[in-house]
């Protein structure tokens, strides 16, 4: 019975733990480190200037929205295999929007 309600107690802990981590504060020291080692490069390569940071501030911008952005962040992290964890996504996600789309 102990063991039963030890392994019960360590289920909830971890599943709470984890739910409480969704809800973290974003680090954006690490979303720039992402940022900059991750995307820049490729971003100023599709940009044709040389500028990674073009891709965020273009006037025909795909990115019409907070959401939309996490959905972006999390597509190229799925299609390029960036192996970010989704608190890395939540931090690149948080600081891009405060470096160039400032969503509310």
């Amino acid at each position: 019975m102990k063991l039963t309600l030890l392994k019960f107690s360590f289920t909830l802990v971890a599943l709470f733990g984890l739910h409480l981590s969704a809800y973290a504060t974003p680090d954006l020291a690490n979303g720039k480190k992402i940022d900059q080692q991750k995307c820049y490069a490729c971003h100023a390569k599709k940009s044709g200037f040389g500028n990674g940071d073009m891709i965020y501030t273009r006037s025909d911008s795909k990115v019409k929205n907070l959401q939309n952005l996490k959905s972006m962040v999390a597509m190229c992290n799925t299609e390029l295999r960036l192996d970010l964890f989704p608190e890395d996504e939540a931090d690149v996600t948080a600081f891009l929007n405060k470096q160039f789309y400032k969503f509310k």
